[in-house]
């Protein structure tokens, strides 16, 4: 919405000819048009990527970063808003179950972190310490306007149906305007020759810095006034990715049970695998459960296999085994 009201008012100031009333048609169509499109992109972003069989998993950082570019630029094309679609594509496949979750996550999120630092670097390049000290004056007054008039009778009036208390309320209405999207809208009329932009950006640059150096800081004070704080987590999250397994000589191994293994119609306890290896799935009949100690294992299952790379070999032995007089017992012995 922020950057269709920023391109619709930019469009007003420089053509004498337009109305607001020419703002309703582009509305029409560029909501509507985002909205389909961005859904029908985000569906088709997992269906590909769980269709598609590529030859080398780090193909599908280029097909998702391919698809997040073709939702923009065909939702542009057909006129909608390519923004609105990106961010809902985004949403959809998000939420959503496909292959290579995990690794496609952090590998946009690297990049999102890569582009915000290039993006700020580059707006930097653009501010000049000499044309901002003249728009302190009308900075600090609009600053101040935003901080305790207009963002907080918005808040309230967009909050008053809800449950929120009055705390929650007063909270949200003092997290001030932050980040570099208002700054980048503020390049929108500079870009258009509007009369003007230049200190149009400088006093959106001014606002900005003012908001995360009064407000940004003093949030946690603030939600410690309003007794809003939320104490931390006494033991951090933390998440081992698979990836770093290697370093620990650990691995992930698909063994399948064949038709002439002893190991079919036997329970897993009674295999008595090596207590490093943990059998974590098995998938029968294009359905997959985890198993217990008691689970009889069946011709053709396909089991999931955790252990360490020095016991594979004995494990897939003991798995494929053909003479059940090779399997160990209980305590390692034959049987």
């Amino acid at each position: 919405m922020a950057v269709f009201l920023t391109v619709g008012f930019v469009s007003l100031l420089t053509n004498k000819n337009a109305s607001l009333m020419d703002l309703l048609p582009m509305f029409i169509l560029q909501m509507p048009v985002g909205m389909v499109l961005g859904w029908i992109m985000g569906k088709g972003m997992v269906l590909a990527i769980n269709r598609f069989r590529l030859e080398y998993d780090g193909l599908y950082p280029v097909l998702s970063l391919s698809l997040v570019l073709l939702t923009y630029g065909l939702t542009d094309a057909l006129g909608g808003n390519g923004f609105l679609a990106t961010y809902l594509a985004g949403l959809i496949t998000g939420n959503s179950r496909f292959v290579h979750k995990g690794s496609l996550m952090r590998f946009h999120d690297g990049l999102a972190w890569l582009m915000q630092i290039t993006m700020f670097l580059a707006l930097g390049l653009q501010v000049f310490p000499s044309r901002i000290i003249p728009i302190i004056g009308i900075g600090l007054l609009v600053s101040l306007f935003l901080m305790f008039i207009a963002r907080p009778l918005s808040v309230f009036l967009t909050l008053a149906f809800t449950r929120r208390s009055l705390k929650e309320k007063t909270f949200i209405s003092w997290v001030g305007l932050r980040g570099a999207v208002p700054i980048i809208l503020g390049t929108f009329p500079v870009l258009a020759g509007v009369p003007q932009a230049e200190m149009i950006f400088n006093v959106v640059f001014f606002i900005v810095v003012t908001s995360v150096l009064l407000q940004g800081t003093s949030l946690p004070i603030v939600a410690r006034w309003l007794g809003l704080e939320s104490p931390l987590p006494s033991t951090p999250e933390y998440s081992l990715p698979l990836e770093s397994l290697d370093s620990i000589r650990t691995g992930l191994t698909e063994i399948t049970i064949s038709a002439t293994s002893a190991a079919a119609g036997k329970q897993i306890v009674d295999l008595a695998l090596p207590k490093q290896v943990v059998v974590m799935m098995v998938g029968r009949n294009e359905h997959a459960f985890i198993p217990t100690g008691r689970s009889v294992l069946q011709a053709h299952d396909k089991l999931l296999v955790f252990a360490d790379r020095e016991l594979l070999a004995k494990t897939m032995k003991i798995m494929q085994a053909y003479d059940p007089h090779q399997i160990p017992g209980p305590r390692g012995d034959v049987v």
